[in-house]
């Protein structure tokens, strides 16, 4: 979704969307539209700056990364 490099599914993080807030989901079993993205800041980053999320959950409005933001940094200072 960020940088949009095609990966093997199981080198991806699964993401969904909460009450707004999107969220980790590394069993791929919660409900709803998932969307995936590299374990890397820097891809996160740039699906921030494309707008990625909005089109990607097909959903119009802000969403939440605050948490997943806190995820990818505490990975990127752990590793």
């Amino acid at each position: 979704m960020g940088c949009r490099v095609r990966t093997a599914k199981s080198d991806l993080l699964r993401l969904v969307v909460i009450e707004g807030s999107i969220v980790l989901d590394p069993h791929g079993r919660l409900p709803g539209r998932g969307a995936s993205l590299h374990p890397d800041l820097a891809c996160l980053e740039l699906a921030e700056r494309r707008r990625a999320f909005s089109r990607a959950f097909r959903l119009s409005g802000p969403l939440d990364i605050s948490a997943l933001r806190q995820w990818f940094e505490a990975e990127q200072d752990g590793s």
